[in-house]
């Protein structure tokens, strides 16, 4: 996926303008900033703003997005005939990493705070997983049936979504709440991978 000096310098401002809102909801809480403190916090314009993001609250969940298409760059590294679920678990290694997972936790928890937040939260939460599976799709070509992708793709997506919504007790570094029961993050991704090489 090449993409040009213009979309990188975009979605940098994106990304910067999602964190400054970000940062600002985990300080003052979503009521507490306008979007002119966005702006003047992430130093851009109103209306660079207004480019990118229809709210603030857009803005906030637009944070969890950041870094997903850096995705394509670790596939790209990976041997052409890495079995695909192999590849899958290279990503989730490196790109879904304990700090990325935690804020998209503290993300999902904010929308649970915020009703109004909530909608521009699965939004984002779909943008990513479409964009994902795409870009699984791409590497996959034509090795595996049309059905293998999906499947793949949804049996881990959810398992994470289970993990980052609590139904899992999986303890990621930077949290304080571990219980006994809690399972690490990589502990979480052996055993995930394990059940769909092996089953039970």
């Amino acid at each position: 996926m090449d993409r040009g000096l213009r979309d990188l310098k975009r979605e940098a401002t994106a990304q910067a303008l999602a964190e400054a809102a970000f940062e600002l909801t985990r300080e003052r809480g979503l009521f507490g900033f306008v979007t002119a403190d966005v702006v003047e916090r992430a130093g851009y314009s109103r209306r660079t703003f207004a480019n990118h993001f229809s709210c603030k609250e857009e803005a906030v969940a637009s944070v969890a997005f950041g870094g997903v298409d850096d995705a394509s760059a670790i596939l790209a590294d990976l041997p052409e005939d890495l079995p695909l679920l192999d590849a899958l678990l290279s990503v989730m290694r490196d790109q879904f990493t304990a700090d990325t997972l935690v804020r998209m936790r503290e993300l999902m928890a904010m929308a649970r705070q915020y009703p109004t937040l909530e909608p521009y939260v699965l939004s984002v939460q779909q943008r990513m997983r479409h964009t994902a599976q795409e870009l699984l799709g791409s590497v996959a070509g034509n090795r595996y049936p049309a059905i293998y992708v999906p499947l793949l793709f949804g049996a881990v997506y959810g398992a994470v979504m289970a993990a980052l919504e609590g139904t899992l007790d999986v303890h990621l570094d930077g949290e304080n709440d571990a219980t006994p029961a809690s399972m690490d993050y990589a502990s979480f991704l052996d055993l995930t991978f394990d059940y769909l090489r092996h089953g039970l």
